[in-house]
């Protein structure tokens, strides 16, 4: 058991590293796991890009499990208190194809959970229920798994966080029932910066089949358009305007983070 980050090395600097390590920060306090101080996390995520003489375009898997037990159970009290450490750092860019041919997505039957189930913000080891998620419209052609919460309101994708786009306004979940994404926190300040009147509330299917644009947020992809959802093509060419402006501005956020 353990929590993970996905950073982003962009131009020589780790971007929105501090964000990422106040992420992991809490999810392991939630988890009664004592991580060490972050200096150490941030020599070891340098010492492996050093090593390897990466500066940009690289995808970093940073995941800290409790380490060895003195006995092999669940029970976190067996644990010996040296936590492993693993960094991987992998050349990988989303494809340019992916802005023009966008993601296809499927609604899944698998739900996201409440907080006293198992809490979606927590970016877990366990990634079973996504899987499941995925696994369970991979028949469809799907990219992505749309995933409904509790309550049947649009909550988020299987592995992203989902936006969608009606006359010119953005609309996405109220984050109770998503990936506590960080990406999805830049887009959401991006969009308020930019005038772009941003909706955070309960939407149904319903809503989402009068999208005119839809895209996604993550760590690796910043945002990617979405161009077809339940077997429904959005009626804009890709990316369409306001995903294409939010774009934009994410790209230069990226770049303004860097120099910082």
């Amino acid at each position: 058991d353990g929590v993970w980050e996905g950073v982003r090395l962009h131009k020589g600097k780790f971007l929105f590293l501090d964000a990422h390590l106040d992420r992991l920060t809490a999810g392991a306090q939630a988890i009664m796991l004592d991580i060490g101080p972050r200096e150490a996390i941030v020599a070891a995520l340098k010492k492996t890009v050093e090593a390897n003489k990466m500066e940009t375009g690289v995808h970093i898997r940073l995941m800290i499990t409790r380490g060895p037990k003195k006995t092999i159970n669940q029970d976190p009290r067996n644990a010996l208190g040296t936590p492993t450490m693993v960094v991987l750092a992998d050349y990988k860019e989303p494809s340019p194809d992916i802005v023009t041919n966008g993601l296809k997505l499927a609604t899944s039957r698998i739900r996201t959970t409440p907080p006293e189930m198992f809490d979606m913000r927590l970016n877990s080891h366990s990634r079973l229920n996504f899987i499941l998620a995925m696994i369970d419209v991979i028949d469809t052609g799907a990219d992505e798994a749309l995933m409904l919460d509790p309550n049947g309101h649009v909550a988020s994708c299987n592995a992203t966080n989902f936006f969608f786009v009606r006359k010119g306004e953005v609309f996405t979940s109220t984050g109770e029932f998503c990936f506590n994404g960080i990406t999805r926190a830049n887009v959401i300040e991006l969009a308020a910066g930019a005038g772009v009147t941003t909706h955070l509330g309960n939407f149904s299917l319903k809503d989402v089949e009068r999208a005119d644009e839809a895209f996604v947020t993550g760590t690796f992809g910043g945002i990617t358009p979405v161009r077809e959802i339940d077997g429904r093509l959005l009626p804009h060419a890709l990316p369409g305007p306001v995903t294409q402006h939010l774009r934009k501005l994410y790209a230069a956020l990226k770049d303004i983070d860097a120099e910082r």
